[in-house]
Parts: structure tokens; sequence; C-alpha cells
């Protein structure tokens, strides 16, 4: 194991227990190094980055902090409701109970539009943003006509299953919950070995009626959320955005929309991986990796 797994209790939503992973030979944030905040996508944990704690040369240059959002991993909260703000705020807050002043902040697919609420909120705290295989809109039928997933056909059905008014305490995911987001973040023909190691770590976050609860609250945020065109003028730092060619869900040609609205950061690129899927710090980590360590 290369990471390192804690809890750590922030306030907000009058309490919140934050999942965090570090890598395993990073046993405290030195501050000589820049700091790094990872945020994972949908249904997964801070397992996502497994690649990046392996990452000798990355993790000897960079202190890295994975925080699970609210809804997936360890992270826990009494509130049934909350939204991706939510999360931003929980960010900013872990940052403050480990010391950590700045910090630099990159997000695959939900991960992504964290990295620009954490820039929004807290302009003089983040270096710059790194969000991958991501949109800045609301699920909208602007998206869908750019070659972007319809959403309501991709997550209502799940989402009508999911919920019930009374608990199911022996609720757990199946293969067919659990699939599809393998085959749009690494592939379908991805290895077997990933494929099992997720639908495993799935399952385990999930079990129980708990488990329903925040996976059907995670699907919600993700159908349902704002849009951030009008807010991406207030991003003030530095932005690059990852996007491969091969990712299912949002496209190329949203990604050569976006990056351009975002108008008073000092530096904007886009890099477009080829062959790259959804989860692409995953699945072309060798890119992702080299173009963190030159941003960064």
């Amino acid at each position: 194991m290369s990471y390192t797994k804690k809890i750590v209790h922030v306030p907000h939503l009058g309490g919140i227990f934050a999942g965090i992973q570090v890598p395993s030979s990073q046993p405290a944030i030195d501050p000589a190094k820049p700091t790094v905040i990872l945020v994972n996508s949908f249904a997964t944990s801070a397992e996502l980055f497994r690649p990046q704690f392996a990452n000798k040369e990355l993790t000897d240059t960079a202190n890295l902090l994975a925080i699970e959002l609210l809804g997936h991993g360890q992270t826990r909260t009494a509130r049934k409701n909350w939204t991706y703000w939510d999360t931003a705020e929980m960010n900013l807050q872990v940052m403050n109970k480990l010391g950590i002043e700045k910090a630099f902040v990159l997000g695959t697919s939900q991960g992504g539009w964290i990295t620009v609420r954490m820039a929004i909120m807290a302009p003089r705290r983040i270096l710059g943003i790194i969000p991958l295989g991501t949109s800045m809109d609301s699920e909208s039928p602007r998206t869908v006509a750019l070659g972007c997933w319809d959403v309501s056909l991709a997550m209502t059905p799940g989402i009508q299953l999911l919920t019930s008014p009374e608990p199911i305490p022996d609720f757990a995911l199946v293969d067919p919950y659990i699939d599809p987001t393998i085959d749009v973040g690494l592939g379908k023909d991805c290895a077997q070995e990933d494929r099992d190691f997720w639908r495993e770590t799935m399952r385990k976050n999930y079990l129980g009626d708990d488990g329903r609860q925040r996976f059907r609250m995670a699907a919600i945020n993700l159908r349902d959320r704002d849009g951030l065109h009008g807010r991406l003028v207030d991003v003030r730092c530095p932005v690059l955005w990852m996007h491969g060619t091969n990712d299912a869900v949002y496209s190329v040609a949203n990604a050569t929309e976006e990056i351009e609205l975002f108008t008073n950061a000092p530096e904007k690129q886009l890099v477009i991986v080829k062959n790259g899927y959804h989860f692409l710090s995953a699945s072309n980590l060798a890119e992702v990796d080299t173009a963190l360590l030159e941003f960064i």
C-alpha cells in the first residue's frame, strides 16, 4: 500500500469527518514543498490517485493530499443533503486543520468543478487548478449538443431505484451500477485487476442503508448541480485543463469552448491527451504526472 488513510474533523455542516489519504512516504505536510490537493471523481475514492502516490518524483517534489468528497470514500456527515459548494468549503477547512496556507488543486470529473469552486471561494489560497476530464456547465442541452452525455438518461433511473421511504439495511451496489462507471472512466478494455479493484472498493464504500443514501445524494448532486459559466471570470489563478480524446462523458469540443471562459486567469491551457479516458490521472498517468510537475 502506497498511501495512508486518515480522518480529519471539520465544523462545516455541523461537523464533517473528512476522509483523506497521503502517500505513505509523507508523514507530514512539508512546508518547504508545494501542496497539491487531489479530488476524486463520481463513485470513486482517494484510491483513484494511487499512481500519483507511487510516483517518487512527484512525492519528492510536492505534498500530495487526496480529500474525498461528501458522499464518497470515508467522508461522513450527519446531514443527508449537501452540494458541491459544501465539499469545496470542507476542503478549505481541511487545509486550515492541517496548516496548509496555499495549495494547487487537481480534480477529476466532478473533482474538476470542485477545483473551480475552491479557487472562487478562496482566491488567495489556491495557486492553480488542474481540472481533468470535466465540464464547467450544468448538465444542459448545450453540453449534449457538443457531444457530452445526457445525464438525465444516464442517472435518473438509478436515482429512482435508490430512493426509498424505508431503510434498506442490506443494500449493496451490484455490478450493473459499478461497471458503467469503470467503462467510461478507464475504458471497457481496462485491466481486469483494475476492474476487480474498483468493484470491491465501490461495494465496500456503499454498503448498507447509509451507503445507499450517500450514493443517491452523490448521484443527485451530479445530475442537478449548478453551472459555473457566470463565475469563471472570478478564477484568478493559472488553469491547466487536461482532457482525453476517449472521454465518453464530456467532450473535447466542450472543453475547447469552456477553457476560453477563464478570462481573468493569468494563464490558461487546454491539453488534449490522445486516447485518454475520463479518469485521466489513472488511464494516462504519465502524461498527467509530467504536466502536473511542470505546472507546479
